[in-house]
């Protein structure tokens, strides 16, 4: 985040709702980043079940410094590896598994770049109704457990090859209508080429990084445009609540996944959605 005139801002803090508010909605972005079950339909519902404000473009920056934090801090040991390897491969020492899978990272984050610069003021404009994040939520909810349920779950995340990267790069861009979850869709996809769980999660997880990147950056940016005061203390609330709550997300989930599976996730999204749908009938 840079530029001379940088000014963050968030809700307001004036009283003690404001206050909650912070907290409130930097724990559920932190969970709701890496659980498949949409982080935009609960940032729906919440807000409008408790009658608050938009929460604003520096809260939304601050709170994605601290899941990248989170996810970062959580495979710190995989990327060192993995940077290592993707320096050498570009020195010409041959590709290895761990260089390959940070090329799999950069490569299948090129179709959500494309898409979301492409296309983010008509997505903005015509693709948030609260009934189409209902539909989503719902819809790609049943395709994730098919994909748990039929998906052969027998490769790991080092056995990608181009297409399949090119397959989940291009379901992540679909994580650009709001309520089909960015972690949901791209373990869904994951799932359907053969890899198991913990493996369409690491990856998953691993995709997240470059897209909170871009995400983030697009917003600073945009922030930098319109500067507006800030509670800088909010701000502080609100990274590290986010970052503590992704990552005791990512470390449950991972343990949660093996044993127990993508279903009590589908039936949350089935919920979530007629909950929606109840709120704004």
């Amino acid at each position: 985040m840079t530029g001379p005139s940088l000014v963050f801002t968030t809700c307001g803090t004036g009283s003690d709702l404001d206050f909650i508010q912070v907290i409130v909605l930097a724990i559920v972005q932190g969970i709701t980043e890496f659980l498949p079950i949409s982080s935009s339909g609960h940032l729906v519902l919440v807000p409008r079940f408790m009658e608050w404000p938009d929460q604003g473009l520096a809260f939304d920056v601050a709170v994605h410094v601290g899941t990248l934090s989170a996810v970062l801090f959580y495979f710190r040991d995989d990327l060192r590896v993995m940077v290592r390897a993707w320096l050498h491969s570009l020195g010409g020492a041959g590709v290895d598994p761990d260089a390959r899978l940070a090329w799999a990272v950069l490569i299948g984050t090129i179709p959500v770049g494309l898409v979301g610069f492409l296309f983010s003021d008509e997505i903005e404009t015509y693709l948030r109704s609260p009934m189409l994040i209902a539909a989503t939520t719902a819809g790609f909810g049943i395709v994730l457990g098919a994909a748990d349920r039929f998906g052969s779950r027998t490769r790991d995340e080092h056995s990608l090859q181009l297409k399949d990267v090119l397959l989940i790069g291009a379901a992540q861009a679909l994580a650009l209508v709001p309520g089909t979850s960015r972690s949901g869709i791209t373990m869904t996809a994951g799932l359907a080429l053969g890899l198991n769980r913990a493996a369409a999660a690491r990856f998953s997880f691993l995709l997240s990084i470059p897209v909170i990147v871009l995400a983030g950056g697009l917003e600073t940016l945009h922030l930098v445009s319109s500067p507006q005061p800030v509670v800088w203390s909010d701000l502080f609330l609100a990274v590290v609540l986010s970052a503590a709550s992704a990552y005791l997300c990512i470390t449950l989930f991972l343990k949660f996944l093996e044993s127990r599976g993508m279903l009590p996730f589908v039936l949350y999204r089935l919920v979530l959605a007629a909950v929606i749908v109840y709120a704004f009938a």
